[in-house]
């Protein structure tokens, strides 16, 4: 990676990376990465393209066919990427999810680094989650990435709270899997169950939301503001809105929460870290960009 003083401007050699959503013109990973990128003088740009779900094939084949230095995936193309590129590692492979993709030489190397993010995201708040228990909404690429890196990493036990549709059996069969390759027991319910959902959330020390439910215009919750107690840590990974109104029940409850701010910080930068093999520094891109 060609690197330049921190004042250069873009030039012919400049390295392109980027973020494919479906939507993703909300994303923050642009001001992020090319924020890090200039205060650690990395000839690259970072860019966020919407892209309809069918457009993903073509899409990746376009970044190669461009050189790109690789790209970010998020909603809804964390799995569905995976047919299109050559490799995944064993992170993905366990929580059959990619959100980070290297290019090497023109062979596409897909990763994970949404559970790490998050788990560090929760550590910086001050939140142990060593053996403890989870109620975790959704079952998508992000949810089953922190699923999987939770398990791994010490926590106790995750219920995991899913739509009851063609996927369900998928994600009972996920979960079997981490189960007997760890010492996590994860369990599975309709996501329509409100009696286990109630349940899951009184015995939990934490509850993740990893849906869209929430996100940008969406003012529902999953779970309704007399499921939540003060000492519950409530989280959302959805940033944009800042709070969404599963946070706002929160806030009113007293309970401590967070959104995905965080999350999208540490685990970008171990995407920054697998494209450019920097640091990305931390501390500046929470003032900068983030404003905290």
């Amino acid at each position: 990676m060609e690197k330049l003083p921190s004042a250069s401007f873009i030039d012919g050699h400049t390295t392109l990376y980027c973020l494919l959503g479906h939507p993703a013109r909300h994303s923050i990973s642009p001001a992020m990465h090319t924020t890090a990128a200039k205060l650690l003088g990395v000839n690259m740009v970072y860019l966020a393209f919407d892209i309809e779900p069918n457009e993903i094939a073509v899409a990746v084949e376009a970044l190669r066919l461009l050189a790109a230095g690789g790209f970010n995936l998020t909603m809804p193309f964390k799995n569905t990427v995976i047919p299109f590129i050559d490799r995944i590692t064993k992170a993905s492979e366990l929580s059959g999810s990619v959100n980070t993709v290297v290019n090497k030489d023109g062979v596409l190397i897909g990763d994970t680094t949404d559970g790490i993010g998050y788990l560090n995201s929760l550590l910086d708040s001050g939140f142990d989650y060593h053996g403890k228990k989870m109620t975790l909404l959704g079952a998508g690429g992000a949810a089953k990435s922190i699923a999987a890196s939770a398990a791994l990493s010490g926590v106790k036990r995750i219920d995991i709270f899913k739509r009851k549709n063609k996927t369900y059996e998928e994600t009972e069969a996920f979960a079997e899997k981490i189960n007997a390759s760890t010492d996590c027991d994860i369990l599975v319910f309709p996501m329509d169950d409100s009696d286990a959902m109630r349940d899951s959330i009184l015995s939990s020390d934490i509850l993740t939301n990893a849906t869209n439910v929430g996100m940008e215009d969406d003012k529902t919750s999953l779970v309704p503001r007399e499921f939540l107690r003060p000492d519950l840590f409530v989280s959302d990974i959805i940033y944009h809105p800042a709070e969404t109104t599963l946070l706002s029940y929160a806030k009113e409850v007293g309970c401590p929460y967070k959104n995905g701010e965080e999350m999208l910080l540490y685990q970008g930068a171990a995407s920054f870290k697998e494209w450019t093999g920097l640091d990305m520094p931390i501390e500046a891109i929470k003032k900068i960009v983030f404003h905290f």
